[in-house]
């Protein structure tokens, strides 16, 4: 509960063969015995996620990958894992192994790596069995235009230079968690109001609040946290006028009504849509809603999984805000978890939450796989507010951010 969610992690994956000895790797990097390592080819059938603090990056996320080389019906399955990391990944280490030297695997993988934007460190294992490898590091070097470093990872050698070309490598902004703060200044007062339902986790607040909560404290804002049914009371009680109302976007109606229009209004969930990066992208695509007609296909996207309540929001809520607005009934289909389907264009809109549970590169890929395909991508939040008429106000506090450059 008190460690830094994986989704706020820079995430470094390791890539490469079967037996370059990427879990030997990622045992060294971490110091524990996290993977199995074995001569056996394909050992690692799933990736393997460890967190751990990388000073000066600070909380990251080491990813163990299948081998990029696997073969077969279930080597297909686990190169297909292998790519769907890719997806997630900050910063990529590529391992190749110091007898088997290049091969066309780590050719395409390097060509995928780099269409994704994302750096590279280069990384010749086995330098105990083969230290002869400054031809191959400087044949590495030139194709992944970045530093390579020789490593032993059974004997630990060479672990701390790669920790240094990792923190070099290290995206500046991968640990930015500035959710709402630039929204308030110190001293101001925001009030939050969290439904307390049937979803609602038992006896804690859900991941979003309790970041939003955070990042009002470091910023020097204090906040208020109530039920909408306790909201007109807080507001009542505030000896100064809040200068910031966040609400769980189902709510969106009732607090609508009762915060007063001079005051600020968004939800949590269109807070996280501007903190992975995507505000502009989603606010422009909510005007895809007025064209959706019965019988279209809607596909509504979850970044975790959680169990299903009788009213869940994804499943039921907006299918049903969406089937009134349009006088009739849509098709709809879902996704969740690390789930995301790569054939797109059969859907007219996607309609997607606050992706709390997922980092910035991964959202970031999925609006853009949408945008390749032309279909337009929308948030939770927007939505809501939309489809009850106040998404204008939803969106105001945002208005500078939003004017086209």
């Amino acid at each position: 509960m008190q460690q830094t969610p994986v989704a706020n992690r820079l995430h470094i994956a390791i890539f490469g063969k079967r037996n370059a000895g990427k879990s030997s790797l990622i045992n060294a990097l971490t110091n524990q015995p996290i993977a199995v390592v074995s001569d056996v080819a394909g050992t690692t059938t799933d990736p393997v996620f460890k967190t751990m603090e990388i000073l000066p990056i600070g909380p990251v996320v080491i990813i163990d990958t299948p081998g990029i080389d696997d073969e077969g019906a279930l080597g297909e399955l686990r190169v297909k894992k292998t790519n769907e990391v890719l997806k997630k990944t900050d910063l990529a280490i590529l391992v190749v192994d110091s007898i088997g030297g290049l091969t066309h695997h780590d050719a395409d993988l390097i060509k995928r790596i780099k269409k994704s934007k994302t750096p590279i460190v280069g990384v010749i294992n086995k330098t105990d069995v083969n230290s002869d490898v400054n031809v191959l590091a400087e044949e590495l070097k030139k194709i992944i235009e970045g530093d390579v470093v020789p490593v032993s990872a059974m004997n630990k050698e060479g672990i701390d230079r790669l920790k240094q070309c990792l923190i070099k490598y290290a995206p500046s902004d991968s640990v930015d968690t500035n959710i709402l703060g630039d929204l308030v200044k110190p001293g101001d007062m925001v009030v939050l109001v969290t439904p307390i339902d049937s979803a609602a986790p038992k006896g804690r607040m859900i991941l979003p609040q309790q970041q939003v909560i955070r990042d009002v404290l470091d910023h020097g804002a204090m906040s208020v946290v109530t039920k909408e049914t306790e909201l007109a009371v807080a507001l009542r009680s505030l000896a100064v006028k809040p200068a910031l109302v966040v609400t769980d976007s189902q709510a969106f109606e009732i607090v609508d009504k009762i915060v007063p229009a001079d005051i600020p209004l968004t939800s949590f969930s269109i807070l996280f849509s501007r903190y992975k990066g995507e505000l502009k992208e989603m606010y422009k695509n909510v005007q895809a809603l007025k064209n959706l007609k019965p019988g279209d296909k809607v596909l509504i996207v979850e970044g975790c999984t959680h169990h299903r309540q009788k009213d869940d929001i994804g499943t039921v809520k907006i299918p049903r805000w969406l089937n009134n607005m349009v006088n009739g009934e849509l098709l709809y289909e879902w996704a969740s978890g690390t789930f995301f389907p790569e054939k797109l264009k059969q859907y007219k809109v996607i309609v997607h939450c606050g992706a709390c549970m997922l980092n910035e590169k991964e959202m970031k890929s999925r609006i853009e796989a949408a945008r390749n395909q032309g279909v337009p991508i929308v948030n939770y939040g927007m939505l809501i507010s939309y489809v009850n008429g106040i998404l204008d106000r939803a969106m105001k506090v945002f208005e500078k951010e939003l004017v086209e450059e």
